[in-house]
């Protein structure tokens, strides 16, 4: 339904929303919002602690209106709870002056700087709380832009709920048998909540409703996954057995049963499709080599993709080293187009039988001589449909696909229902240990000396903030001013920068210098979070940590300690609630993959198992959502029910049919 279908909703107002992504009464619906005040608890500004995030009514008392500092605009006015006065202002917000009104009460929600019993609030949200007497409870919270006021987007949600045929595509009968909310009940409730019960009842239906769709789609579309392969691998066993002790170390007990499983599929009648799941530095990519010297020695082609041209490069060296040059390439878009030519041409004759690169590979031009095995390397970054378009490439094509994001077993089983999977439990004996520190701003100076001293060792260090730029509000530091400040703090030590909007190949260099010792110190955001592999790299800090998920945290600490040498992660803490503390406690103790990858799911809840690494993914919408981990079993049991009555079947596949778009950008954070 178009936006101007719905009551109120003028050409100019559908020109705004559309500036926040909302295209149709479809989208409005699923416009989630961002949180939600509880009027309940409003809490006095001086009351608050520095750095709480608080609800708080007061009176504007000075007319607001906007400055400029340098090239920031800023709006700044004074407001007051009785006898106390308390600043607030917003950066880059000119139209906030706009909508304050000197002598008017506001509902205020934001965070609180309250040092030396001088308080302020920093680009708080607001509501008029005299305009908006009526309100009670609990009041949604959208994001928003320009003109759009929050009561505007609010009113717009509720209509396009009231305006639309809400059906749920779980059968009537399942619907009945679990007496689950009415779906447009639940839309409602997510809008315009009446209670805490009713709230949370409604998000867990609709995440119900969202999983199910996804669950009985995937089911429609991958079809039957056995299927009998058309190639015969030469390879026996003793062969494999020469060729993993060619590594130089013994192999764990985890990486000997994922070898055998895969030799097992690869000499089956069966089309092998595997997952090779295992916690950082695990020793994932010696496995999969296995099953590529497999394929080389029965004279066949494989294709190794990485999802970056960092860790495609690695994957090539390492290649290199087992295979030789004269069996492995090279193929990314960095290359030039005559390389490219050249390149393709070879690989089409089958004059390379190992092709490492990125996304390159899958482009329809690329065409290969005998593709028997496709190994995708850390598989969550690559869509369904990416991974199909490389499997395409051959006849009936073996696939191997590793992930280091631990993810839960019973949660990976319903969403790769269609891979068998290796998970390796261990970690290779001869690394040495790896302590992880959480560091108070006053102990700052101390570790940056620590970090000149490994540095001297001969070590290298990273140095990890979660933003290319920094924040209005100050409390974010930028991989910018972090690389400034520690080329002056760090002096004697060469100090390199890496941040995703560099290009491939300066990435690349950067990487080389920083393998080499040409850096010794580099500062980066989260590109280096998966896969970079750098033996002399012993100290990871991580800055703003209380920023980043259990898991991602992880997935950087994981990028020291990969040599015999005693490694560190240090993570700067600057949270002042105790809940943050309390998460970087979890990594602090924890050192196993997947107890922190459950213990980051309980926490965040489920919202971004599927979702938003990129814009435009198929569950986005589920991100503003709390719900648990049994929703998604649920979702699984209902979608297993509906598939088991014939009379269902049509309208799954129906279902199938809307998604397949979508579901092809489907990616597992």
């Amino acid at each position: 339904m178009e936006l101007t279908n719905i009551k109120y909703i003028s050409d100019k107002r559908a020109s705004q929303l559309n500036k926040l992504g909302v295209k149709s009464a479809e989208d409005l619906v699923r416009y989630y919002p961002r949180y939600y005040l509880d009027l309940t608890k409003i809490t006095k500004v001086n009351e608050a602690y520095h750095n709480d995030c608080i609800l708080t009514l007061a009176r504007v008392e000075l007319e607001p209106r906007v400055s400029s500092g340098g090239r920031i605009k800023y709006v700044k006015t004074y407001c007051s709870q009785g006898a106390d006065t308390f600043e607030v202002i917003w950066f880059n917000q000119p139209y906030v002056a706009e909508k304050l009104e000197c002598g008017k009460e506001y509902f205020f929600y934001g965070r609180v700087t309250n040092k030396y019993g001088v308080c302020s609030m920093t680009n708080p949200v607001f509501e008029n709380a005299e305009e908006n007497n009526k309100l009670k409870g609990f009041i949604p919270v959208y994001s928003v832009k320009g003109n759009l006021t929050q009561s505007v987007v609010r009113y717009a949600c509720q209509s396009a709920v009231k305006a639309l045929n809400l059906e749920s595509s779980i059968p009537n009968d399942l619907c009945y048998k679990y007496a689950l909310m009415p779906l447009k009940k639940a839309y409602l409730e997510i809008h315009n909540p009446t209670t805490q019960i009713n709230l949370n009842n409604a998000q867990e239906r609709i995440a119900l409703e969202e999983y199910f769709a996804l669950i009985s789609a995937f089911k429609v579309l991958k079809g039957d996954k056995k299927r009998v392969r058309m190639h015969k691998y030469e390879c026996s066993a003793s062969k494999l057995k020469e060729f993993t002790n060619s590594f130089g170390f013994e192999f764990t007990s985890g990486q000997k049963q994922a070898v055998n499983e895969i030799y097992s599929d690869l000499t089956g009648a069966n089309v092998m499709n595997r997952l090779i799941q295992g916690d950082v530095g695990s020793g994932k990519t010696a496995v999969a080599l296995c099953a590529i010297y497999m394929s080389l020695t029965s004279g066949y082609q494989t294709a190794f993709l990485a999802p970056t041209e960092v860790l495609a490069r690695q994957n090539y060296n390492i290649a290199l080293k087992y295979f030789g040059s004269q069996e492995v390439c090279f193929l990314s878009g960095s290359l030039s187009q005559k390389e490219k030519r050249e390149l393709k041409q070879k690989i089409s004759k089958g004059e390379y039988k190992i092709i490492v690169g990125t996304h390159a590979i899958i482009q329809p031009d690329v065409e290969f001589k005998n593709l028997a095995l496709c190994v995708c390397d850390e598989q969550q970054r690559f869509g369904v449909a990416q991974r199909s378009a490389l499997e395409e490439k051959g006849s009936v094509v073996d696939v191997l696909v590793m992930s280091a994001t631990p993810i839960p077993r019973t949660l990976s089983l319903i969403f790769y229902g269609d891979l068998d999977i290796s998970t390796i439990y261990d970690k290779p004996t001869m690394r040495a240990s790896l302590t992880t520190r959480i560091v108070p701003e006053n102990k700052y100076d101390d570790l940056l000396n620590f970090v000149k001293q490994e540095i001297k060792k001969g070590n290298r260090a990273y140095f990890v903030c979660p933003k290319i730029e920094g924040d209005d509000e100050g409390t974010l530091i930028s991989v910018k001013e972090l690389y400034e400040e520690l080329c002056n703090a760090l002096r004697g030590v060469s100090v390199g920068l890496m941040h995703g909007k560099l290009k491939d190949s300066e990435k690349v260099e950067i990487m080389s210098d920083f393998v080499t010792g040409k850096i010794e110190a580099l500062v980066s955001t989260t590109v280096i979070e998966v896969g970079v592999d750098v033996k002399d790299a012993t100290v990871m800090v991580i800055y703003n940590a209380e920023r980043f998920g259990l898991s991602q945290l992880h997935q950087l600490r994981g990028r020291v300690g990969r040599s015999n040498k005693e490694s560190y992660c240090f993570l700067l803490d600057t949270a002042k609630n105790q809940t943050a503390k309390d998460r970087l406690k979890i990594i602090k103790t924890c050192q196993d993959g997947f107890k922190i990858s459950e213990a980051d799911y309980d926490l965040r809840g489920g919202g971004d198992f599927l979702g938003e690494r990129q814009s435009g993914r198929f569950m986005t919408a589920l991100g503003g959502l709390k719900y648990s981990s049994k929703t998604i079993f649920f979702a699984k049991q209902l979608s297993d029910e509906a598939f088991s009555n014939e009379k269902n079947i049509l309208n799954l596949k129906k279902l199938a049919i809307e998604k397949q778009e979508k579901l092809k950008d489907v990616t597992l954070n």
